[in-house]
């Protein structure tokens, strides 16, 4: 990758861009299926379609731009593959049947605004974890790619088994109707979701020593935000309590969110 000369605020752009032109295809995708669950993989791959375009613009040393490509790339490419391989000829997701029933016959302006809006947080995320890493000056210690490299690999790992997890449990007829405690959701409530704020904060150590390199931290805590407070958590758990009976005492007795031994 060679250096372009190109500013920072233009790169956004051309990333709110690329952001407005994905979304408008996923709206186009949910109008032809009926599932509007494709917009998260939509998201997430241009998530990390704005990782590689950013790393590509940047002004950084090669370096980091090209691990700051393969991370946000990678990290993107599977968790994208893996939500469309889930949500693809599925029924659509509950909360967005919720909504498409909700809003009647005005759903699909409503939608295709919402989905624009959640554009707002994948601008957000790219600004604070990609963008001071592309452009910062000189390469960060070896340690420190070191330590972004192992917490990207933890992070994405972990999703990946937690994922999987999930997956077999909902592949079993046996198990319907039954709260998942299997691996990693023995331990979390929402093992994914630990994984995924994991996976923002190894673009901190990239960006340390850079001007702008504290805005990395803003990555995590949106993310924990979200999950915690808006479209994760609440909403998830408060469908499943009243789908399955045992799941509020599997709440009791088990972490949100950080991986902890059960509580007896």
């Amino acid at each position: 990758m060679s250096a372009a000369p190109c500013t920072p605020a233009q790169a956004m752009l051309a990333a709110a861009a690329l952001a407005f032109a994905a979304k408008c295809f996923a709206w186009w995708l949910q109008r032809r299926t009926g599932n509007a669950g494709l917009v998260d993989p939509v998201w997430a791959w241009t998530l990390g379609g704005v990782a590689l375009l950013l790393a590509a613009l940047g002004s950084a040393p090669p370096s980091v731009r090209v691990l700051l490509a393969l991370m946000g790339g990678g990290w993107g490419l599977r968790l994208g593959t893996h939500l469309w391989r889930r949500n693809f000829g599925a029924a659509e997701d509950w909360r967005y049947a919720q909504l498409r029933e909700r809003w009647g016959a005005a759903a699909p302006a409503r939608l295709f605004a919402f989905f624009q809006f959640q554009n707002l947080f994948t601008l957000a995320l790219a600004a604070s974890a990609f963008l001071p890493v592309a452009w910062r000056g000189a390469a960060p210690s070896s340690p420190a790619m070191l330590l972004a490299v192992a917490i990207w690999l933890v992070a994405v790992f972990g999703e990946g088994v937690a994922d999987a997890q999930m997956a077999a449990f909902r592949a079993d007829p046996a198990r319907r109707g039954e709260v998942c405690a299997d691996g990693l959701w023995r331990w979390s409530r929402h093992p994914n979701y630990f994984f995924e704020c994991l996976h923002w904060c190894a673009y901190v150590p990239l960006a340390l020593g850079a001007p702008w390199g504290w805005a990395t931290l803003i990555a995590p805590l949106v993310m924990a935000t979200l999950l915690l407070r808006f479209s994760g958590v609440p909403l998830l758990e408060a469908e499943l309590m009243r789908r399955k009976p045992g799941y509020r005492d599997y709440v009791r007795r088990t972490s949100v969110l950080i991986p902890w031994p059960p509580r007896s």
